[in-house]
């Protein structure tokens, strides 16, 4: 008789869910996004008119300095020593008249619009209850088995939690926008009080397993940038949600939401410093929340304006999300082109 598989973890992180969606869960809170929740999205549908959420890919147009992500790089495949780029096919195929262009990419999945994957953010926790720390992800999925490390045979890679079962999950259902751009130039670190206020202010209904949009302007700051873009001067005027804040961090966790998606970079304030990791504390808190703990994916990135500026003057805020990555196995986070139709 085979015996079982060891248990991944018998002590999960407190205010986790680890486990309440099976043991194997990878999607976490997409299990809430039910044939009856897609349908209320479909339902935010009146117009017929949809919205492209997502930048260009090769911008903010910077060499990230911190994480090294780079702007995409094509390149021109080859056919017959020669480049398949207005490629006669006559070289190869006699008589034929027809052209042909192929390439490829060269991309970091997380460099311009993209979801995390929940194997993007991980913690040192004693899992196994026996007082050590070990590397693990979001419901007790281990590094080093689960996901190998660069030195592995094959390579660094998602064995578990991968942006593709994001991908096959079905990312769609209803979306809600608020609009963080009046907040006041010295509460740019958006808590809990400051978020409630915009959500009555702006008469937002957010329901269990909707997706919250954030738009900060941040997207239109860097379309006009041009590829150039002032990391002072974004950091100056750059609004973020508090993750700080324990009374959003609980808001988060009992509103239901499956995942939160921003214009701007992280989607929460970045603090470095001496302090900011003090008694263990994670440096990006909410990360820790939403990715480690409760199976929340994020969205950075994504290019809000046109959207939140319709709602806006049509006196709404729901709508319809269609926002698959790619189904690619193994990665971390992927470009995404969301769709938002009203």
């Amino acid at each position: 008789m085979t015996e079982p598989a060891p248990r991944r973890w018998t002590r999960r992180p407190e205010g986790s869910n680890w486990g309440d969606f099976g043991e194997d869960d990878q999607i976490g809170r997409m299990n809430l996004i039910t044939p009856a929740r897609r349908l209320a999205g479909v339902a935010e549908v009146r117009e017929g008119l949809c919205f492209a959420l997502s930048l260009p890919l090769d911008y903010p147009g910077w060499d990230d300095p911190i994480l090294g992500r780079a702007p995409p790089v094509l390149s021109t495949r080859r056919l017959a020593d020669a480049a398949l780029f207005n490629f006669p096919f006559g070289r190869v195929i006699p008589g034929s008249r027809d052209l042909c262009c192929d390439d490829a990419v060269t991309l970091s999945t997380q460099y311009s619009t993209q979801w995390d994957s929940l194997a993007h953010w991980g913690r040192l926790f004693d899992a196994d209850g026996n007082g050590v720390d070990e590397p693990v992800y979001y419901n007790g999925f281990r590094a080093g088995s689960d996901l190998p490390d660069a030195d592995a045979n094959g390579g660094s890679h998602a064995r578990r939690l991968g942006i593709e079962h994001l991908a096959v999950a079905g990312a769609q259902g209803r979306g809600v926008l608020v609009d963080l751009t009046g907040v006041a130039p010295d509460a740019r670190a958006v808590g809990h009080d400051a978020l409630m206020a915009l959500i009555a202010e702006q008469r937002v209904e957010v329901r269990t397993g909707d997706f919250l949009l954030l738009w900060t302007g941040l997207d239109e700051q860097l379309l006009a940038m041009n590829r150039q873009p002032d990391r002072k001067r974004l950091a100056q005027t750059a609004i973020e949600l508090d993750g700080s804040d324990p009374a959003l961090l609980r808001w988060i966790d009992e509103s239901g939401i499956a995942a939160i998606c921003s214009d701007n970079t992280a989607v929460e304030t970045v603090v470095f410093g001496e302090d900011c990791c003090a008694d263990g504390k994670s440096f990006l808190p909410l990360h820790e929340l939403c990715l480690f703990k409760l199976g929340i994916h994020l969205g950075e990135l994504w290019h809000l304006a046109e959207l939140a500026r319709w709602l806006r003057a049509h006196r709404r805020s729901a709508f319809l999300l269609t926002a698959p990555p790619l189904c690619l196995p193994g990665s971390v986070g992927s470009p995404v082109t969301p769709v938002a139709t009203v």
